[in-house]
């Protein structure tokens, strides 16, 4: 296996040529033609990551947060990004990122938390889901439930008494789907963040916010995707170790 099969891998399950205007999703560190025999899969690139997957010999991360989202004219140690980079060429580790095609893609991040929080009869397109609880629950409830169910805690924005059936989501910092969801008659928006004028402008309509946490709503997604990544091994006839990152959200070395 190569960087360009693993590449041509992620693009079947999200094409990467759905992924928003704005993002850098796709090959960004290394080389096409790189052998690869250990793949770990992050949310993120940081320095913890990158020490991990040297531990466990990879040739390859695959994260959902891509680097690079603006144009760079240096490439030193002075900056964060810039260590990022450099460490990973010094340690020969190409780097894919698979951002807002795996938002949107089916069984991606999106449908991976609408199926974590239990809703059912799901629908949606683009990065909006909906979808209903298996009974109504009043938001405190609601809340608490998500809790358990994200391995979070979740931020409720609105009244503790409202009755919660139909909830809208939208995974890491989408919180500006929260129109969509009015416009589907949801009871509440879910996101991992959620803007203090946008909560006060839910409020208004009568939606109730949870705010969740960027990683929670996301992370989920890698091991998903992972899986994904070795049912299709085998019938490439290869034998290459898949793992997902086991370091903690915001964990760094130093």
């Amino acid at each position: 296996m190569t960087v360009r099969d693993f590449y041509l891998l992620i693009n079947e399950i999200a094409p990467f040529e759905t992924q928003a205007e704005f993002d850098n999703s796709g090959l960004l560190v290394g080389s096409p033609a790189a052998e690869v025999s250990c793949v770990l899969l992050a949310l993120d690139v940081t320095e913890a990551v990158i020490n991990e997957a040297v531990s466990l010999g990879a040739q390859l991360i695959i994260t959902h947060h891509p680097l690079m989202f603006s144009p760079r004219r240096q490439l030193t140690d002075e900056d964060y990004e810039g260590r990022l980079i450099r460490h990973l060429v010094r340690e020969n580790i190409s780097l894919i990122a698979a951002h807002t095609n795996l938002d949107q893609a089916p069984c991606g991040v999106n449908d991976t938390l609408a199926e974590l929080c239990g809703l059912t009869d799901v629908s949606g397109e683009g990065f909006f889901r909906c979808g209903l609880l298996p009974e109504a629950m009043t938001a405190s409830a609601c809340a608490e439930e998500l809790s358990r169910r994200l391995g979070t805690t979740v931020r409720l924005m609105g009244p503790e008494d409202a009755k919660i059936r139909k909830i809208g989501l939208c995974s890491g910092g989408g919180s500006d789907e929260w129109t969509t969801a009015a416009e589907a008659g949801c009871d509440a928006f879910l996101s991992g963040e959620i803007k203090h004028h946008l909560a006060l402008a839910m409020a208004d309509s009568g939606l109730v916010a949870f705010e969740c946490g960027h990683f929670a709503t996301e992370e989920p997604a890698m091991e998903v995707l992972a899986v994904a990544l070795q049912k299709a091994l085998p019938a490439l006839e290869c034998n290459v170790r898949v793992y997902v990152s086991e370091v903690p959200a915001y964990t760094f070395p130093y």
